[in-house]
């Protein structure tokens, strides 16, 4: 049994003896094919189109950016105080929006294929932009701040391109908020226009309703033919003076009375006599004419400049020739063990 065992690792001794000498036979083979990928390999690594990776990282404005937005807002207003975080949510909804991403595919990505590459499918151009343009936040340290990334074989583009994109989206963001304040501002003033109306009215109307309340006292006046108010010495002359309204209105005298109702049906406007409506109208002219420059409004800060990159992204060519080298020998070794079993078993049937 002992011998059995001994004659088998023998065998197994001399079949890997063999097994290496046949793979030594065939060292041309796995040279050969270790040159021919591992040089595949060069020339893809040396001729492969180099691709650039430019960054722009946007960030929430200063308070200061957008300090021109809460003119004639907050106190008595009526209108709520714009925060950084209010404008900056429109502007991270405009730079994540697919209606940038199509605006940019066709003004910018589209006009710089060429005119045969152009006329492929519009479906899978926009597709490959995807791999080209990428937005996403940093970290999850700081979900504010955002990375806009663009890949391209021209590093000074690939810097323009992550530089537009961020404009890009800081001016529709700006549009859109500078859009909402005026309609804010259009609100307030037409709410002022109505108040400012109805104020005049309800003076109107108290005029009308004083001139009937006179005319009534006037009769009053003059069925007793008093021309006059009465003369009252002492202390209860200013009482009784300040006491000639309502039923006691017709003291006042018929003459005073006449001129008073002269006066108020002459009367042009009854502006001069409604409490706060120059104030007001102050208010409607300022909302009516509120208009801001966009010129002093940020919605975004690019943190940083955008440096263009010296050394690609990609091809690694280290690491592609380091692979191509390790697969050429992996195959030249299989192809040699292929070669010897077939040999053998050539020898074997024969």
């Amino acid at each position: 049994m002992s011998n059995h065992r001994e004659r088998v690792v023998r065998d197994d001794e001399i079949d890997l003896i063999e097994l290496i000498r046949g793979l030594w036979q065939q060292k041309l083979l796995i040279i050969l094919t270790t040159l021919v990928v591992g040089g595949a390999a060069v020339a893809y690594a040396l001729l492969a189109t180099p691709v650039y990776e430019a960054k722009a990282f946007v960030q929430p404005p200063s308070q200061n950016d957008i300090a021109h937005l809460n003119y004639g807002r907050g106190g008595d207003s009526e209108l709520g105080m714009l925060t950084v975080k209010d404008v900056y949510d429109v502007y991270v909804r405009n730079l994540q929006s697919e209606s940038l991403r199509r605006r940019f595919f066709q003004e910018i990505y589209l006009p710089s294929l060429s005119e045969e590459v152009r006329r492929g499918s519009q479906d899978n151009l926009y597709g490959r932009l995807g791999n080209v343009l990428v937005v996403a936040v940093t970290s999850k340290e700081t979900p504010s701040r955002f990375a806009i990334t663009v890949n391209l074989p021209d590093p000074k583009r690939a810097v323009d391109w992550a530089v537009k994109y961020a404009e890009m989206a800081g001016e529709r963001a700006k549009l859109e908020v500078l859009k909402d304040v005026k309609a804010d501002a259009v609100v307030k003033a037409n709410n002022l226009r109505r108040q400012i109306k109805a104020a005049q009215q309800s003076a109107q109307k108290q005029r009308e309703d004083q001139i009937v309340q006179l005319n009534e006292a006037l009769k009053v006046a003059k069925s007793i033919d008093l021309e006059k108010p009465p003369i009252i010495s002492g202390a209860l002359s200013s009482e009784v003076s300040a006491g000639m309204d309502g039923s006691l209105t017709y003291m006042r005298g018929s003459k005073a009375l006449l001129a008073e109702i002269e006066n108020l049906r002459k009367r042009s406007s009854d502006d001069p006599f409604i409490d706060r409506l120059r104030e007001q109208q102050s208010s409607l002219a300022f909302y009516r004419e509120l208009e801001i420059d966009p010129k002093v409004l940020e919605v975004y800060r690019q943190d940083g400049g955008v440096e263009s990159p010296d050394s690609p992204i990609r091809p690694k060519k280290f690491i592609i020739v380091f692979l191509g080298v390790l697969a050429g020998g992996a195959l030249g070794v299989l192809l040699a063990l292929f070669r010897h079993m077939w040999s053998r078993l050539s020898r074997t049937v024969i």
